[in-house]
């Protein structure tokens, strides 16, 4: 059987057809891989942050960063998912989240309460970028994707507010 022939009775993967067209699940999609750029630069901010804190809150400092690393993780694989589901490509580099992210890499190794003030800073961005995809979610009737962002906002907020609360 020649290749043209199998490609002929192999079955095609069927099109996506979940309700929402092609268009706005792209368009979701991006805001999503914003999104997951900003997830991931965060989660490799909080472990370098968790592996090289010192000072008098050491313990403290690195068992929180030790939480939200953690919970990070778990947050990327969320947040990638459903990009899949909405039938694209999740990124999957450090040169992709380079470009897609709005949370800077830190240089050196920053003293503590310089590490909380940018992870406050970091928290912050990725919740502006998730509240900036719910229009379109929303105009497109994306409930699974508006829950995914309402979860990652209740996270990257309180975590903002307790984190915050150091610096005072």
């Amino acid at each position: 059987m020649s290749k043209k022939d199998k490609a002929k009775t192999a079955p095609k993967t069927p099109k996506i057809d979940i309700g929402i067209a092609e268009g706005p699940r792209k368009a979701i999609a991006d805001g999503l891989s914003r999104l997951l750029a900003d997830e991931y630069t965060l989660y490799l901010k909080t472990h370098n942050f968790h592996w090289n804190v010192t000072g008098p809150m050491f313990n403290t400092l690195h068992l929180m960063f030790e939480t939200h690393y953690t919970e990070s993780a778990l947050a990327v694989d969320l947040v990638a998912e459903r990009i899949r589901a909405l039938g694209f490509p999740a990124p999957g580099t450090y040169g992709q989240y380079v470009k897609l992210s709005s949370i800077k890499e830190t240089e050196g190794v920053p003293e503590a309460m310089s590490m909380v003030r940018l992870l406050v800073e970091a928290h912050e961005a990725c919740a502006k970028t998730a509240r900036s995809v719910f229009p379109l979610a929303d105009k497109a009737r994306d409930e699974p994707t508006a829950d995914l962002l309402t979860q990652r906002l209740q996270v990257h907020e309180k975590t903002a507010w307790m984190l915050r609360s150091l610096l005072e």
